[in-house]
């Protein structure tokens, strides 16, 4: 058996292969997946304020200051009356731009992010397949994920 002289210095003896970047492995991982969480997580906070502090401006209107809520408006229309209808007005507005906000900014993203690692998953197929004969390459599943 052959001794080899013992190496001074921390070269490695063969050379490295080369790391070649890979694409995440989950969608929880992709960076287009974060801006998608970031723009929903920025629209619901703001709709949840706006809508639960709407709610919490009427009730304590309506606890603490009853006599501003009993005032008429016209005939048996009362502020309060008019700030309890309004309420509807809040969550329908609030509907509603949910949707547009969904359709115009996340629906976008989540399509293309869709679009990216369906490429990105049949690339990897594509030099990954088996040898002929071994039979069909297993799918990646068919549902993925739907946008709204």
């Amino acid at each position: 058996m052959p001794e080899y002289p013992p190496r001074r210095d921390d070269t490695p003896t063969f050379p490295l292969p080369h790391i070649e970047q890979t694409p995440p492995s989950r969608i929880s991982d992709h960076p287009e997946f974060h801006s998608l969480r970031r723009a929903q997580r920025r629209f619901g906070i703001r709709a949840t304020v706006l809508s639960v502090g709407g709610f919490l401006l009427y009730v304590l209107l309506s606890s603490f200051v009853p006599a501003v809520m009993n005032q008429p408006l016209f005939g048996r229309l009362t502020v309060g009356l008019s700030l309890g209808l309004g309420q509807f007005v809040i969550m329908g507005v609030t509907a509603w731009c949910y949707v547009r906000h969904m359709r115009t900014r996340v629906d976008p993203l989540a399509r293309g992010l869709k679009s990216r690692l369906h490429e990105t998953g049949s690339r990897r197929a594509r030099t990954t397949a088996p040898p002929q004969g071994a039979g069909q390459p297993l799918r990646p599943g068919a549902r993925g994920f739907r946008t709204w």
